[in-house]
């Protein structure tokens, strides 16, 4: 019996480690400050029982490299002429990874190929080094010896590589928890795809040598610990049979742990937040890994779909998706600037109780605009907020579209202003192939103005996202002058960078500085270089003509205590021209409604299959659509509704809070659970996020053929 179970010492003690960090894990993330839910004595046991028990699971199942490192430990392999075959087909499968471009491995991309690299390079290295370097030696003893050290060195690099990852995940959870408040998911996705955007970030953003230093201390330290505890592990190579024994217990045991974790990670916790915190991270980002996309009609209730096609198009007060949308008056062939401002929720303006003054210049906008005081971003990522405002349609179950296979050739903003004989552009100061952006607006017909279309001589300040919103607002007075030129108008969508951590800018444009790498800073430095575009703008000959709309892509923030609380999606839109009467307007409206209400105010007849309406219109209903991946909300003045995979609807009534930042526009409410779901609210909810799905996968929303 003491034999297997110093053979199982590795296991337990690096599962215990994983165990009892994530359960400290769970306390920080309880206490945190952007964890704003209170927990009963039964909910933290409760979350602390279920993630224990899904942390074995998933250790359990991690455990499964080490298991075969156990298993292939073996003097045999080594002997002729088995350690040479061995060792060419490691040799081999090297050379696949590094000079055949269609790998497997690079079809996955990100940095899959050089994990497998790394991986594979290591342990290639390995068993050439117990290969080769014991035959210095002729004595057969001697050359045991030397293989035993070898291997305690490599256990002992083993061991390392292991802790490594465990304190590394805690510390990733701990900054992506401070940075969303839940645990991984499709935005985590997307960081294993985007590391160098990712890495930098991380960079510019935090303490990296002392923060890396302690990691690397600690895990030596630990591993040091682990190695005196469980190196009794090697003294004896077990036998066929003994290996036979514990390989089963193990499948044994990780077969049952594949069944019970997804079981135990969907269990409900009473908020949002209790659910992330009893949940396992490690599991959470395979989910959102294997779930980038959802079939609608196999996941979330669902109406026939004609009646669906009709309650949607009731509300559209249309007969079908393609129609015809007509003003009365002349068009007016006007400029348009659309810019989409990263991560500017409304708390940061004044009028909705902000005291910091972060906001100068877009609070001095709101009184001398058309200001949309209600409006709700359809989500949480900037792919979300474009899509809302490119293509006008609600956000649908997965990933967005502009990360999908099937972005191109829909009907959108950019295809109807081509259309009337505009010059179009995106306007972006980091690379665009970022978050699939190029792909997505190229296929579209856009052109492209990005990073790569600045001159050294044009760049004052860049940190990992691009250039400072200041020298994109100099590039594209730039641009839009040489398009004034040709004599056309011209349709640009410019979105913004520096609302986004690191938080760094040029010195000395605002009161915060530079170095402190804070919200606050990263909020008025972007409104102080809104400030600069509009005084440049104003001095050229196009000004007078054109239409500008500032809108926020999402919040900074979707945390919260529920699926979707609504602070977390409320943003401000601004429609600014010297021939538009300020006022502000306060009638619900989604994201997906700012452009069809532009192109109103410019009296334009085309065909439509948006589904974003013009709200200055009679007989617009006022409602909004929010999500996550998987959470499709359709909020009403008084209502939201929630459909959600395993075709669950729930539906809550809305409460304002006596409490508001501001309280004539408040943007804080209770969600009260309805016993009694309003099934035509709930239908029209359906209906609308079901259609959209049916007429994308149709090709029913694809741009209009000539």
């Amino acid at each position: 019996m003491k034999y297997f179970i110093d053979k199982l010492k590795p296991f337990l003690y690096i599962g215990g480690l994983y165990v009892v960090l994530s359960m400290v894990m769970r306390f920080v993330f309880m206490l945190h400050p952007i964890t704003t839910a209170a927990f009963s004595a039964w909910d933290v046991i409760k979350m602390l029982v279920i993630g224990a028990i899904s942390d074995t699971l998933l250790i359990t199942i991690a455990s499964s490299i080490l298991v075969v490192y156990f298993l292939f430990i073996a003097d045999v392999k080594y002997k002729k002429p088995y350690g040479l075959i061995i060792l060419v087909a490691l040799l081999l499968l090297l050379g696949y990874i590094l000079f055949i471009p269609s790998n497997i491995f690079n079809q996955y991309g990100g940095v899959i190929p050089e994990i497998a690299l790394t991986f594979f390079g290591f342990k290639t290295f390995c068993f050439a080094l117990l290969l080769l370097l014991p035959r210095i030696y002729k004595d057969a003893d001697r050359q045991k010896r030397l293989r035993a050290k070898l291997r305690e060195a490599l256990y002992f690099l083993t061991l390392f590589i292991y802790v490594l990852a465990i304190i590394f995940n805690a510390v990733s959870e701990y900054f992506f928890w401070n940075e969303f408040g839940i645990r991984y998911n499709f935005i985590a996705v997307d960081y294993l795809i985007y590391t160098n955007e990712v890495i930098g970030n991380i960079m510019e953003s935090y303490p990296v040598v002392p923060l890396f230093t302690a990691v690397g201390v600690v895990t030596l330290a630990i591993t040091i610990f682990l190695f005196l505890r469980t190196r009794v592990a090697l003294k004896s190579i077990p036998n066929l049979a003994e290996k036979g024994i514990l390989l089963g217990a193990y499948l044994v045991a990780a077969l049952l742990s594949l069944c019970l974790l997804p079981a135990f990670n969907s269990i409900k916790g009473s908020t949002l937040f209790a659910e992330e915190i009893q949940a396992n991270g490690v599991y959470k980002f395979y989910y959102a890994f294997t779930h980038s996309e959802l079939d609608y009609d196999q996941f979330y209730p669902t109406l026939p779909e004609k009646v669906a096609e009709n309650t949607l198009l009731r509300q559209l007060h249309a007969p079908a998706i393609e129609r015809t949308i007509s003003n009365e008056g002349d068009e007016q062939h006007r400029n348009v600037v659309l810019i989409s401002v990263e991560s500017l929720s409304a708390e940061y303006l004044t009028m909705y109780g902000d005291t910091e003054h972060r906001t100068p210049f877009l609070d001095s906008l709101a009184n001398n605009s058309l200001f949309f005081t209600n409006l709700y971003a359809t989500g949480n990522r900037t792919v979300r907020g474009l899509e809302a405002l490119t293509l006008c349609i609600p956000p649908t179950a997965g990933e967005s579209i502009i990360k999908r296979e099937d972005n191109k050739n829909k009907f959108s903003t950019g295809s109807l202003f081509k259309s009337k004989g505009y010059q179009v552009k995106f306007l972006y100061g980091g690379y665009s192939y970022f978050d699939n952006m190029k792909d997505f607006f190229q296929g579209n017909g856009y052109e492209i103005v990005d990073r790569d279309s600045f001159q050294p001589s044009e760049v004052t300040f860049a940190n990992i996202w691009g250039v400072c919103d200041e020298d994109m607002a100099v590039k594209a007075i730039k641009v839009m002058n040489d398009e004034a030129k040709t004599g056309k108008p011209f349709f640009n969508h410019w979105m913004t960078v520096s609302n986004h951590r690191p938080f760094t800018y040029p010195a000395g444009k605002i009161d915060i500085p530079n170095d402190k790498k804070s919200r606050s800073g990263g909020v008025k430095y972007t409104d102080y270089a809104l400030r600069r575009f509009f005084e440049m703008a104003k001095a050229q000959p196009w000004y007078k003509n054109t239409i500008f709309i500032v809108v926020a892509d999402h919040c900074a923030s979707s945390a919260g205590s529920t699926e979707l609380p609504l602070d977390g999606y409320r943003i401000p839109c601004f429609i600014y021209a010297d021939f538009i009467e300020p006022r502000k307007v306060d009638t619900l409206i989604s994201q997906i409604d700012i452009m069809p209400t532009v192109l109103g105010l410019m009296n334009f007849t085309y065909t439509s299959k948006f589904i974003g309406q013009d709200v200055l219109k009679e007989g617009y209903q006022p409602r909004a659509y929010i999500a996550t991946y998987q959470d499709l909300g359709y909020l009403t003045p008084d209502k939201l509704t929630i459909i959600s995979p395993l075709k669950k609807t729930v539906q809550y009534d809305l409460k304002q809070r006596p409490e508001q930042p501001s309280p004539a526009y408040p943007i804080l409410y209770d969600e009260v659970e309805r016993k009694q779901i309003d099934k035509t609210q709930a239908d029209e909810g359906i209906s609308a996020y079901q259609s959209t799905s049916f007429w994308l996968k149709n090709k029913q929303l694809n741009a209009i053929q000539k």
